[in-house]
């Protein structure tokens, strides 16, 4: 049973959406600001969260930029806002997907489900236990699909489930282009609507990460008009 974590200050969206999760099967926890939310997904964490963007004490965006020094826990924000700066910003810190309120309950269900689904593939089935892991080594590149695991030049590099897969579908084929909607199809579900920009800042931040442990990074090159590939060791 998957464990969902609320963090928003208004009190009917916390007890409708917590109730709808609960109908769904999964375990909530609800917060009504950012300070007691970072607490307490220190002490009991959850599988993933939401947050809502703007709240009083610490908002959803201080939120995250706390979370993501620590973890990579998956990030669904809530916004009333009409600019899509606030989303941009958002997917460059490391959310992974945004909803504007008002919102069905059943979108956000299903949205919830396509990011939890996202991060659960990185976990190996129990029957493949005994098989060995699809390590991806590519020059200083290592990652680990089965154990979610990124290093560059034996450094961690912490990638959220979106980055990550991101990574994946580049490094899988050195010196191939992709495009920005074959990109989008192997890291978002179908259901789920982005834009170029998205995968832009997602690309973006993925080399702002690994030129924090290497300076010299440069193994994402970006073909303009057409896409991006992972250079050819």
């Amino acid at each position: 049973m998957s464990k969902i974590a609320l963090v928003d200050d208004d009190r009917n969206i916390l007890t409708s959406v917590s109730i709808a999760l609960e109908a769904e099967g999964y375990q909530t926890s609800t917060y009504s600001d950012g300070v007691s939310a970072l607490q307490g997904l220190e002490d009991n964490p959850p599988d993933m969260a939401i947050f809502d963007i703007k709240m009083p004490r610490m908002d959803g965006m201080e939120l995250l930029r706390r979370l993501r020094q620590k973890s990579n826990l998956p990030v669904i924000f809530l916004t009333s806002k009409d600019d899509e700066i606030d989303e941009l910003f958002g997917l460059k810190m490391g959310a992974d997907d945004f909803i504007r309120k008002p919102f069905s309950q059943r979108l956000l269900i299903e949205r919830v489900k396509t990011v939890l689904r996202r991060s659960s593939s990185r976990e190996a089935p129990e029957a493949q236990d005994n098989e060995p892991s699809q390590v991806i080594e590519r020059g200083k590149l290592v990652m680990d699909p089965d154990r979610h695991s990124c290093t560059w030049g034996g450094k961690p590099v912490v990638l959220t489930v979106t980055e990550f897969l991101i990574l994946q579908s580049l490094a899988l084929r050195p010196g191939i282009v992709k495009s920005r909607d074959a990109l989008m199809d192997a890291a978002y579900d179908d259901q789920v609507y982005v834009d170029d920009r998205t995968i832009d800042s997602h690309i973006k931040r993925l080399r702002k990460k690994f030129k924090v442990v290497d300076d010299d990074f440069d193994a994402i090159d970006t073909l303009y008009g057409v896409g991006y590939r992972f250079k050819e060791s």
